[in-house]
């Protein structure tokens, strides 16, 4: 394990720090549908800019929590795959429905649904209630819908959606070999009953 999840955290906070120190840095690197096209990088680099110290911190927080948990689970490569792949989907989602946008939150939400697929029974806090995390990101996800719709801040909540779907998509590929072991029990039943009959096989031949 490389600790990708935590040296991308650090990255982010570098940037953050450089972002306060150079005003213009947020406005070239920022995503912006006016001038994307001219600009087709911003759909990465925008993943590392945040608008607030509290925008930083709460992202910061579930990228080293949920971003170590996954990366130990796939894989450091397989992990870099999620969080980039699921940031310039949500960027997408982002160009659609808004017309700027930063911040890492919907690549972490990429890593939710992976998580989300392969650990679905993992303990998490919900507005402090202990939920499973497969309920928990679908509480998550319903306030987004419902935040898309009815926008009340400046949250981007289509991308965090775009992530999402991502996400659940690569965890679903992702299940066979990374899931938990309910998702393998059909597949351990068949083998132990194929083991059975070898021996009962086996005890009878001697």
């Amino acid at each position: 394990m490389k600790w990708y999840s935590l040296k991308l955290l650090i990255i982010c906070i570098i940037i953050f720090i450089f972002q306060n120190i150079f005003e213009n840095l947020t406005n070239e690197f920022s995503l912006n549908s006016s001038y994307f096209l001219f600009k087709p990088w911003t759909i990465v680099t925008y993943i590392f800019l945040h608008g607030s110290f509290q925008h930083l911190f709460y992202n910061m927080l579930a990228l080293g929590l949920f971003g170590s948990i996954l990366e130990k689970i796939i894989g450091s490569k397989k992990f870099l795959i999620v969080f980039f792949v699921s940031g310039i989907f949500a960027g997408i989602g982002s160009l659609i429905f808004y017309s700027s946008s930063i911040g890492a939150s919907g690549a972490i939400y990429g890593i939710l649904g992976v998580l989300a697929v392969l650990r679905p029974r993992m303990i998490v806090y919900f507005s402090f209630i202990p939920l499973p995390l497969a309920l928990a990101v679908t509480f998550w996800a319903i306030g987004d819908l419902i935040g898309l719709f009815l926008p009340t801040d400046l949250i981007a909540y289509a991308a965090h959606l775009f992530g999402l779907i991502f996400g659940l998509l690569y965890g679903l590929k992702l299940r066979k070999k990374y899931g938990e072991t309910i998702f393998r029990k059909k597949k351990e039943e068949i083998n132990d009953k194929e083991f059975k009959i070898w021996e009962e096989k086996y005890m009878l031949s001697n």
